[in-house]
This record gives C-alpha cells, structure tokens and sequence, in this order.
C-alpha cells in the first residue's frame, strides 16, 4: 500500500512509476510537483520514477495568485 496526500490508501503495484499514479489517478493539472518520502521528484522523471511499497507520496498542485 502507498499514501496518497496523508489521507488516501492505495494499492501498491510492481512497476508503479510516478507517471502511471498520475493517470491512475486524473491528476491533470499543468504545474504539479511530487514528492516520495520526502524526496521531490524532477518532472522529466515521472516515467520512469518507480514508487516503492509503503510509500509516502504526496502530489501538489502549484497556483498562481495576485
């Protein structure tokens, strides 16, 4: 099992990569940063970041305010 933001339990799967729990899970939005136990994953890495099990994940979207 993996947490999602603290609050969501998700199966853990073999080869679960950053890219795949995105679409696994509809994020779509365009500015998104992610981190894994803490550690913040770059971008051009979500497809091959592979999320191990009993991971911490935490998906946070960025905004822009005025």
């Amino acid at each position: 099992m993996i947490t999602l933001n603290k609050r969501e339990r998700l199966e853990w799967q073999e080869g679960l990569t950053v890219q795949a729990l995105l679409e696994r899970k509809t994020f779509t939005y365009p500015h998104i940063v992610i981190s894994i136990n803490g550690i913040v994953i770059d971008h051009d890495a979500y497809a091959e970041t592979l999320i191990p099990d009993e991971a911490d994940v935490r998906v946070i979207h960025l905004i822009a305010g005025g």
